[in-house]
């Protein structure tokens, strides 16, 4: 019995992701992570961005994703805005040990918004593996509550995952969550994405 192409072609798709939060929480190692680069201890701050390039499959979509980690330190606020430009989703990062990264999340997506328009986005805790070590951690519950408010805002969902790029745990589901949202985001979608 043949496949008589009832198989459909997969459409291919570029797609610019932007890694936004405050320095330090974790977004180079969540993208080394995905990259399957592995976990490196130590923390060295990104100048600027870097950036990196990931083709995955994901239902009848050939995704290359063009990830950009953005430097979260203020003092590189003015080269940040030039990465902004064209990007479809973005993973917008809090440590959930660090309060501060968390109360920041609103700023970052002002300059989000003003540089890239209103893109899907997934509200992502990093560094669960450090909850039970670490006093007043940011809880699930406060990253779900934001993320649901933010998704009546904005009237799209915005989804929440907690990861951790020191052991792996959701790294991968989280990039394809943020696919996922830009290919239901998309009305027309030859306008971003063309078929084989």
């Amino acid at each position: 019995m043949g496949n008589n192409g009832s198989k459909q072609k997969a459409i291919n798709a570029i797609l610019k992701l932007v890694l936004l939060g405050d320095g330090a929480v974790g977004k180079t190692t969540l993208r080394r992570r995905f990259l399957g680069e592995g976990f490196k201890a130590g923390y060295s701050a990104t100048i600027g961005a870097d950036f990196a390039i990931k083709r995955i499959n994901l239902e009848n979509y050939r995704l290359t994703f063009q990830i950009w980690d953005l430097a979260g330190q203020q003092r590189f606020a003015a080269v940040r805005e030039l990465y902004y430009r064209g990007s479809k989703g973005a993973l917008l990062v809090f440590d959930v040990t660090n309060p501060s990264s968390f109360n920041n999340l609103p700023n970052w997506l002002e300059e989000l918004w003003k540089k890239a328009g209103r893109v899907p986005l997934i509200l992502c805790g990093n560094k669960i593996d450090l909850r039970d070590k670490v006093p007043k951690c940011i809880q699930p519950e406060l990253g779900q509550e934001y993320a649901r408010r933010l998704s009546e805002a904005l009237g799209f969902e915005v989804p929440y995952i907690e990861t951790s790029a020191k052991t792996g745990e959701k790294v991968n589901e989280a990039f394809f969550l943020l696919g996922l949202s830009i290919i239901r985001s998309v009305k027309q979608p030859k306008s971003i994405l063309e078929e084989d």
